[in-house]
Parts: C-alpha cells; sequence; structure tokens
C-alpha cells in the first residue's frame, strides 16, 4: 500500500527533512491514539498517522528542528 495523502512535497514545505516529518507524525499520531484532542474537525484519513499528517500540513501541528533545538541547549 503506498500513502498518497497527503503530498510529501506538502509535509516537507512545513518540516524540513523526511527524518522530523517522520518522527513529529509518529509522535502526533501517538497523541491522538491515547486522547488528546485533534486540531482539526474533519480528516480525509481513519488512522491516527494519516490523521498527524493531515495536521502536519494544515499548520496546527508544529515540531522544532534538530537544529534549532541543539542551537538552544
Amino acid at each position: 500500500m503506498r500513502i498518497t495523502y497527503p503530498s510529501i512535497d506538502k509535509e516537507l514545505e512545513r518540516v524540513d527533512s523526511r527524518y522530523s516529518l517522520c518522527v513529529l507524525s509518529a509522535k502526533r499520531a501517538h497523541e491522538l491514539e491515547a486522547g488528546e484532542p485533534a486540531a482539526l474537525d474533519k480528516f480525509k484519513c481513519d488512522k491516527a498517522v494519516g490523521q498527524a499528517l493531515e495536521e502536519i500540513v494544515a499548520g496546527k501541528v508544529t515540531g522544532i528542528p534538530a537544529a534549532k533545538a541543539k542551537a538552544e541547549d
């Protein structure tokens, strides 16, 4: 099975790397599965990972890029 929505190109506009996108979406998916409130009212995807990616594309979920986090320490 191939993930076609949301588009990886749109996701990478919000996150600095594929690795950061993977980590951020996994963390957000775990939060959603644990019962955290959703940042969007309606989702196209049924699964938590897809919903997390939709929230990232919508700009509702953001993360601190690793380079900035290290610079602040």
